[in-house]
C-alpha cells in the first residue's frame, strides 16, 4: 500500500522529465561507440538546460538473461553477448506489471506521455556518463532502484541526463522484476521469493563487472532509491549476497522496516490464496500452474490482484532472518548512510489513490478509525488503533485539525517511525548516518495539490534528478527551485564521493549521532534535532508497553 503512491508521481514526471536530445537529423557518427565484455553498443547523446555539458547515454544494456520459461520465478542468470553493435539509444519495456495507474493518472492531468511497453523481457539497465569525462578518469557511479511498491515503475520513468550534466559521476538505472513474477513466494524452497532483490544484485555485480568501460569506479558505487527503492536499497544493506558490491547508501523514503513492503513467510498465504483466485489455479500447486502460464496470461493475472500483494521476504537466502532482527545484531553491510522522509509523507498522492475523498473539508474521528483498521501490515487490533486514536487526537473535535493529524498519523507509521529507527540501527552499529527532512513544496503541484498539503511522498525525487532542467518542466520551476535542485544533487553526489554530503557553498549537514541532528531541505537548508522526537517515543516505547500491559490484563480476565 505505502508506495502506490509511487506511480502517481513518476507519471508526473515523466511528462515533463526528459533530456534535451542531440539533433536526429545528426550524422550517426555522432554517437558514441562503446565496448563491453559482452559486446559494442551504440548509444545516444543528451544535455540538459543550463549548462552546456554533453551526456552520453546506453539504454536497455541486458545485465541478465531473459527471465522467461524456465526462468521465471528463478534467479536471475548472466546475459548471452551479442556479435553485432547493439543499438543502446531507446529505452526497452519495462517489467510486467499492470499500467492502469498510469494511464488513469495521464488521463487526470490531460498528459501527453506514452506508457511504455511492458514484457517479461526485461532485465535490463541504462547507463549515463559525462560526454568530457578523461579517458583516465574514473567518476563515482550512482545507482538508482527505482519505486513504485515493488509493482510498478521502470528505467524509462528516469532520464539521467541533468543528473549526470551537473555532477561528474555515472549513473546507472536499473530495471527488476515486479509484482507477482519478481517476489511470488510459497514460504518455501520451492518459490522462496525476492526475485527482483536478486535481479538487483545481479545488476550490481554486472557493474562490478562493466563499468570501468563507462568510466566508471567499481570501488565508488553508491546505491540510491525513493519508496520501494529506498526499501531495496535498505534490503540490499542488510543482505549478505550484496557484501563488497556497493560502497555507500542513500534511503528516500523507504526502509526495510516498512509495515507493508517487507514480510514474514508466514504472511504470504494471503497473497497465494489471492493468486489462486484469480489465476484459477489451485493453492497447492500454484507454483507450477502459473509457472506454465504465458506472458498474456500473466499479465491478465496482474491486472486482476490487488496492488501489492507480494512484498519481499525472509527467504533464508536473500534476506537469512527478519530485517529488524538483521539490524538489531548489526551484522550488515558496512556503509555510510544518507535516509530521510517528506514532511507529509502521506499528504495527497496516497490518500488519492486510495479515494479518500473530502479531505479538504476535514475529517472526523469515526472516518480516521475506520481507516486504521483497514489499514494493512501493522498492529490493527482495537487496543493498538485505541491507543493511536487517544495519542494523536485526544479531545480534538475540529474536522480540520483530525485531517492534519491523520495525516500525520499514516505517514509516521509507514514512513518516518521505521526512518528513524533505521538510522537508529545503522548509527549504532558504528556507521555514518546522515538523516534529512524534505519540507519543499514544488510549484509545479499549485493548482493540483490542495492548499494543506506540504512535501508529499516522493516530492524530493523531481529535484534528486534534476527535473528543473529537464525539457518541459523547466517553464514550471522557479529560480529558487532550480538553485534547490543544484543543492540537493551536490549533497547527493557528494556523499557518492566521500560519504559525506558537506562541500563547499552549502549549509552544514551533521552525522545523525546521540543528538539526532538532523537537515532540513526546503529552499533555504538549516540542521535541527530530534524529529518528532514525542511521537517517537510514543511509537518505541509507550505504544508498547501500554499494549504488553493491556495483553497482560486480558489475559489475567481469562
Amino acid at each position: 500500500m505505502a508506495s502506490l503512491v509511487r506511480m502517481l508521481l513518476l507519471c508526473c514526471l515523466a511528462w515533463s522529465v526528459r533530456g534535451t536530445d542531440e539533433d536526429p537529423q545528426g550524422e550517426d557518427n555522432s554517437r558514441p561507440l562503446l565496448s563491453t565484455k559482452y559486446g559494442k553498443l551504440l548509444g545516444k547523446t543528451s544535455g540538459a538546460r543550463g549548462t552546456d555539458r554533453r551526456v552520453h547515454g546506453f539504454l536497455g544494456i541486458p545485465f541478465a538473461k531473459p527471465p522467461v520459461g524456465e526462468l521465471r520465478f528463478a534467479p536471475p542468470q548472466p546475459p548471452v553477448p551479442w556479435s553485432s553493435v547493439r543499438d543502446a539509444s531507446n529505452y526497452r519495456a519495462m517489467c510486467l506489471q499492470n499500467t492502469a495507474a498510469m494511464e488513469m493518472i495521464n488521463e487526470y492531468f490531460k498528459g501527453s506521455f506514452k506508457v511504455p511497453p511492458i514484457s517479461e523481457d526485461c532485465l535490463t539497465l541504462d547507463v549515463y556518463m559525462p560526454a568530457d569525462r578523461a579517458q583516465d578518469t574514473k567518476l563515482p557511479v550512482m545507482f538508482f532502484i527505482h519505486g513504485g511498491g515493488l509493482a510498478m515503475g521502470g528505467s524509462p520513468m528516469f532520464d539521467g541526463s541533468a543528473f549526470c550534466a551537473y555532477d561528474n559521476v555515472v549513473l546507472v538505472v536499473i530495471q527488476y522484476r515486479l509484482g507477482a513474477l519478481g517476489f511470488f513466494s510459497t514460504g518455501d524452497k520451492k518459490a522462496p521469493g525476492n526475485y527482483g532483490f536478486l535481479d538487483q544484485v545481479a545488476a550490481l555485480q554486472w557493474v562490478q563487472e562493466n563499468i570501468e568501460d563507462f568510466g566508471g569506479d567499481p570501488q565508488s558505487v553508491t546505491i540510491f532509491g525513493e519508496s520501494a527503492g529506498g526499501v531495496s536499497v535498505a534490503a540490499q544493506i542488510l543482505s549478505p549476497l550484496s557484501k563488497g558490491l556497493f560502497h555507500k547508501a542513500i534511503a528516500e523514503s523507504g526502509t526495510a522496516i516498512m509495515p507493508s513492503l517487507m514480510v514474514t513467510p508466514d504472511k504470504t498465504m494471503i497473497a497465494l490464496n489471492l493468486a489462486a483466485n484469480v489465476s484459477g489455479c489451485d493453492v497447492a500447486e500454484i507454483f507450477e500452474c502459473l509457472k506454465e502460464k504465458n506472458e498474456e496470461e500473466m499479465t491478465s493475472i496482474i491486472k486482476a490482484m490487488t496492488f501489492m500483494p507480494f512484498p519481499g521476504t525472509v527467504d533464508g537466502l536473500f534476506l537469512p532472518k527478519a530485517a529488524e532482527e538483521i539490524l538489531a545484531s548489526k551484522e550488515i553491510n558496512k556503509v555510510p548512510l544518507l535516509i530521510g522522509v517528506t514532511e507529509q509523507e502521506f499528504g495527497w498522492i496516497l490518500p488519492t489513490m486510495m479515494n479518500l475523498s473530502g479531505l479538504v473539508d476535514g475529517m472526523d474521528k469515526a472516518m480516521v478509525e475506520s481507516f486504521l483498521y483497514a489499514l494493512p501490515y501493522w498492529n490493527n487490533s482495537p487496543s493498538a488503533v485505541s491507543l493511536a486514536m487517544e495519542e494523536y487526537f485526544g479531545d480534538t473535535s475540529d474536522p480540520l485539525e483530525i485531517r492534519n493529524k491523520f495525516l500525520d498519523l499514516c505517514g509516521d507509521i509507514v514512513f518516518v517511525i521505521p526512518a528513524l529507527k533505521t538510522a537508529r540501527y545503522h548509527r549504532d552499529a558504528g556507521f555514518p548516518v546522515y538523516f534529512y527532512e524534505f519540507q519543499h513544496r514544488p510549484s509545479i503541484f499549485k493548482d493540483i495539490k490542495p492548499d494543506f498539503v506540504k512535501a508529499d511522498h516522493g516530492d524530493e525525487l523531481l529535484f534528486v534528478i534534476g527535473g528543473p532542467f529537464l525539457d518541459e518542466f523547466v517553464g514550471n520551476s522557479t529560480d529558487e527551485e532550480k538553485e534547490l535542485s543544484k543543492t540537493i544533487m551536490k549533497y547527493w553526489t557528494n556523499f557518492a564521493r566521500n560519504g559525506d554530503p558537506n562541500g563547499p557553498g552549502l549549509a552544514e549537514w551533521p552525522q545523525y549521532d546521540e543528538d539526532e541532528d538532523y537537515l532540513q531541505i526546503n529552499l533555504k537548508q538549516k540542521a535541527s534535532q530530534r524529529l518528532i522526537q514525542k511521537r517517537f517515543e510514543f511509537w518505541t516505547k509507550s505504544f508498547p508497553e501500554k499494549l504488553q500491559k493491556l495483553s497482560e490484563g486480558s489475559h489475567t480476565e481469562l
